[in-house]
């Protein structure tokens, strides 16, 4: 189980010797009632930043958590591209999920999509919960910066919002499987990724996408619910460009 807690609050560039931080809230009841932390126990503090924070704890409260900052250490777990998803939500669980696997892949944010045939629009407190998702995630995979939940944002906006991205790639029957390597061969500095609600984008949704200069890209003969094609076509992105590229910047195995 991990010893990762997330501070809400920044924390300092250049600890000062015996400089202590304060969790309460949701992490503080992780530390207290699940990991059961006494005075003396190790912990890795993180803030979104993209540093990691070894610390201490000094002082177990009834609903707080005192922590000894032992260093700062900049620890970059990130993927070398911006991927960006934009995704008509599922709903409950489901929606859940996807947040969670995409932050484990590494997505740099998650636009939620308003579309013609959308049956789950996430609203201010399901988004929060959407972001609290990340921070659960991110404890568990390691990353020290929070893939983004970005609000609500209808079809037209998000396609227009786009059109500085070099690859946009659109999951859609009508594609062509094998645009998805043609798209993301060469250098890419940023991907954005869309898929459409369980009933489908609308022709004229599709059209405005294509009229924009989005590829549609055809993710197999079987019929994928949301979730599981917006985690297909984020894998495909992060393991042709971003993870490939961590491992030829990385040089040679030994």
């Amino acid at each position: 189980m991990t010893n990762r807690y997330f501070a809400d609050k920044p924390l300092p560039e250049t600890p000062e010797p015996d400089q202590t931080t304060v969790l309460a809230g949701p992490e503080a009841h992780h530390v207290i009632h699940v990991m059961r932390a006494a005075p003396g126990d190790r912990a890795v503090l993180f803030d979104g930043s993209g540093a990691e924070f070894p610390a201490e704890v000094v002082r177990v409260g009834r609903a707080d958590v005192e922590l000894k900052i032992t260093a700062r250490e900049e620890i970059d777990r990130e993927l070398p591209i911006d991927i960006t998803l934009g995704v008509a939500m599922p709903k409950g669980d489901r929606r859940r999920w996807l947040v969670e696997k995409a932050t484990e892949l590494g997505l740099r944010r998650i636009v939620p999509l308003r579309t013609k045939r959308s049956v789950a629009q996430p609203g201010k407190q399901a988004i929060g919960r959407l972001r609290r998702t990340v921070i659960e995630a991110s404890k568990q995979c390691g990353r020290n910066r929070l893939m983004e939940i970005a609000g609500l944002q209808d079809w037209a906006e998000f396609v227009a919002g786009a059109n500085d991205a070099a690859c946009r790639l659109l999951a859609h029957p009508c594609g062509d499987a094998g645009t998805i390597m043609a798209a993301l061969a060469g250098s890419l500095q940023q991907i954005v990724l869309a898929v459409g609600p369980e009933g489908g984008l609308t022709d004229d949704e599709v059209s405005l996408a294509t009229g924009a200069g989005w590829q549609p890209v055809d993710l197999g003969e079987r019929t994928l619910r949301v979730e599981t094609a917006a985690i297909c076509l984020a894998v495909v992105a992060a393991t042709l460009v971003g993870w490939d590229k961590e491992r030829s910047d990385a040089g040679p195995p030994m």
